[in-house]
């Protein structure tokens, strides 16, 4: 652990941003010296991909009889005749030098390449455009490709420097700035592993994650996150050094390091070095780790190849639409936490992959300041989880309330015609008259304020999204295209796009993966399995976990449920872990009936069906909250639409503690009409709701019911609330 004391490279004056300040002492032959870079490395690295490193911890080989069934692009015939690569090496491995037998296949067979070699095409082709731009003191600057690339290689060599050791991690910590790409991206060239940590874990978090991937060195952002990880540092014994971004620190730290100190030392450190550690990368050894959020237990290090990304940005992000620079700059808002791998494979891998500008967000983004940022960078593709499409809706429906009738009744009738065009003839470039009026009048007046005049794709993921959300936003001409796939599958394995669209989907097979159901209901309903470059190399350190996910034929279990139309669209039911069977012995998905419920009462925020082992089903309500400016922690006062729903029931209540303090007749009595029509549209008696409370407070992050992406911890919400859970019960007993 680091005492106080001199620092031979401390300067602790103000500083610019590290990068600016780099890049005003390079020479004016800086460009140049990238070419030459470029030229020299460009044929040094061979790709030999399926290079076995057996192990007690190397997992199965692949068979020609595990692609039987499988849904792909490609016609039956040519699935059927398709044949495999049945050498020996191992398809998975929980070690971090380890490597894995490359799924290369007909359907998917591009040759592998590292991520360096995908920067250098792209350096040769997008050098000269912005690639990161970032604000400072009020002023937007831009990096270019070239830029970017001499920071990774200094940032590289800086890692190196300081003892970075080769399949040991640098962790980083941090909210999403131009520091945080190439710090990524340095990390890989130096033959480490990148691993993000979400900026709100707990000390007790940071430790396990530092731990687990044998960090030799922390990147952080902020003074508290320095100090928390000073606290910790004494258990964790690999690691050698921290550096800072963001804040500078309070003083001089011995092993402790400011970004622009880092590129300093990468200066000390000749080329040849970091081209030799470059030159012996290969495709199939792991070069990010993504730890799963832990809502089921103890996170796990999701290990991904180079293979996985260099793959995925490429065909994922086409199947999505992204353009190539040649055809279109994509111009990206990143925000979300990178720690995420959709957030990190869409805005850093896929970025470098098609020349996107990459304009980065504030750290105050998700407390507000998003929208004014979207309305500066105008991007052309944007990506939010579920929670972030509804905070936008929430906010344009508490302005319309406050608008005048005309506005209001004008903005109705605009999305009403602008919905029903886009439910009846998706994708028609030949709009009625009507709808041509109210998307000029009205709708396009809209999405410029949102920041979104110029946005042509707009994505989610990471969790479901409500129906009427999508509806909503398809009423304002902004559909939003859905992705699935987990971490294990390096991000998306289905995409949606303005070209392969249906409501509620998932989605398609990117082209070159392969997906089947397996142990489908009597409604085609079966458990998602999928099988191709995307799918991760093995849990860290996680023989049993990974042996459990991924079977004999190299097929990723997901333990997610759905099913597949005649297009091949697939459609997410729930989790296999989430399937509540009731004491009856009743099969009961608990998301269909908690959205129906939001759906019937737009008061509730979040809704949990409880039932499994029980004689009924219940559920947990919580209202819809403002949320504190400063923490993004849900308050006692309701949103304007929780308002407006109170007062049209009969009631005068503007807070949660107002209703749930003296059991507000009126609220209550409409919930529980909510309830019963959603009861009435169920299936049987068995899906019935009997049951439910109001809670005092909306879920949130710092509650702990949420996750990092706002994905609900179901086990937390029932042990935090198990006396309420247990007094629906023990009435039942009396």
């Amino acid at each position: 652990m680091p005492d106080s004391g001199d620092n031979p490279q401390a300067s602790r004056a103000p500083r610019e941003s590290p990068a600016a300040r780099f890049l005003s002492r390079l020479p004016p032959s800086g460009p140049g010296r990238v070419r030459k870079l470029s030229l020299s490395l460009r044929y040094q690295q061979g790709v030999r991909p399926n290079v076995t490193n057996s192990s007690p911890t190397d997992g199965q080989i692949l068979s020609k009889e595990s692609l039987s069934h499988a849904v792909t692009p490609l016609s039956p015939e040519e699935v059927r005749d398709a044949q495999l690569d049945c050498s020996e090496e191992p398809l998975w491995t929980t070690r971090t030098d380890g490597r894995v037998h490359l799924r290369v296949h007909p359907t998917c067979p591009q040759p592998p390449c590292t991520i360096h070699q995908m920067f250098l095409e792209s350096l040769d082709k997008y050098g000269h455009l912005s690639a990161l731009s970032f604000k400072r003191l009020g002023v937007w600057e831009d990096i270019s490709y070239s830029q970017y690339y001499l920071l990774a290689r200094r940032a590289a060599k800086g890692f190196l420097k300081l003892g970075l050791e080769r399949t040991h991690s640098v962790a980083i910590l941090g909210f999403n700035s131009p520091e945080w790409f190439y710090s990524a991206v340095g990390t890989v060239f130096a033959g480490g592993i990148v691993t993000g940590i979400y900026t709100t874990s707990s000390p007790e978090a940071c430790q396990y994650i530092a731990q687990d991937c044998q960090a030799n060195i922390i990147v952080v952002d902020t003074q508290k996150q320095l100090e928390t990880i000073l606290k910790i540092w004494r258990n964790l014994p690999h690691l050698k050094a921290v550096v800072t971004y963001g804040e500078a620190p309070p003083r001089n730290m011995v092993s402790v390091y400011t970004m622009e100190e880092l590129l300093g030392l990468g200066a000390e450190l000749p080329e040849e070095t970091l081209d030799a550690a470059i030159g012996a990368q290969q495709p199939n050894q792991c070069c990010v780790l993504i730890y799963t959020s832990g809502t089921t237990g103890s996170p796990k290090g999701v290990m991904l190849s180079q293979d996985n990304i260099t793959w995925t940005a490429r065909h994922g992000s086409q199947a999505g639409g992204i353009q190539p620079a040649e055809v279109q700059q994509e111009v990206v808002v990143s925000y979300l936490p990178l720690s995420h791998i959709a957030a990190q494979i869409y805005d850093l891998w896929t970025g470098i992959q098609w020349g996107a500008k990459v304009c980065f967000a504030e750290p105050d983004a998700l407390k507000g300041s998003l929208v004014n940022t979207l309305r500066e960078v105008e991007p052309t593709s944007h990506m939010g989880v579920p929670r972030v499409w509804e905070k936008i809706m929430e906010r344009i429906q508490e302005a319309v309330a406050q608008s005048g009738f005309i506005r209001r009744k004008m903005l109705l009738w605009a999305m009403s015609v602008t919905l029903e065009q886009n439910l009846t003839c998706p994708g028609s470039g030949l709009k009625p008259f009507a709808a041509r009026l109210a998307d000029r009048l009205v709708l396009a007046k809209v999405r410029q304020a949102l920041g979104f005049a110029r946005c042509q794709k707009n994505f989610y993921g990471a969790a479901p999204m409500a129906t009427a959300t999508q509806r909503f936003f398809l009423g304002l001409s902004i559909p939003l295209y859905s992705g699935y796939g987990l971490s294990e599958t390096s991000g998306p394995h289905f995409m949606s796009s303005p070209r392969s669209y249906r409501l509620t989907s998932s989605g398609r097979l990117v082209p070159g993966c392969l997906a089947k159901l397996v142990n489908k209901d009597a409604q085609g309903v079966g458990e998602i399995c999928l099988w191709g470059r995307t799918i991760f190399m093995g849990y860290l350190n996680m023989e049993d976990n990974t042996r459990s996910a991924i079977d004999a034929d190299g097929w990723l279990h997901t333990g997610d449920l759905g099913w597949l139309d005649e297009d091949g669209f697939l459609y997410v039911t729930g989790r296999l872990k989430e399937l509540i069977i009731t004491a009856g012995g009743e099969n009961v998905p608990p998301v269909p009936i908690e959205e129906a419920v939001k759906a019937e009462l737009p008061i509730i925020s979040n809704a949990m069906l409880i039932g499994d082992q029980r004689k009924f089903l219940s559920m947990l309500l919580t209202f819809k909250c403002k949320l504190d400016p400063d923490t993004c922690d849900p308050t006692d006062c309701l949103t304007e639409q929780a308002v407006e729903f109170c007062q049209r029931v009969g009631s005068t209540a503007t807070t949660v503690s107002e209703i749930v303090g003296r059991r507000d007749e009126a609220v209550y009595r409409a919930i529980e009409e909510g309830v019963q029509r959603v009861n009435m549209k169920a299936a049987a008696r068995p899906y019935h709701i009997q049951k439910w409370a109001v809670l005092h407070r909306d879920f949130s992050i710092a509650g702990g019911e949420l996750g990092p992406t706002m994905k609900l911890k179901r086990l937390t919400v029932l042990d935090k609330y198990k006396d309420v859970i247990d007094s629906f019960y023990q009435e039942q007993k009396k």
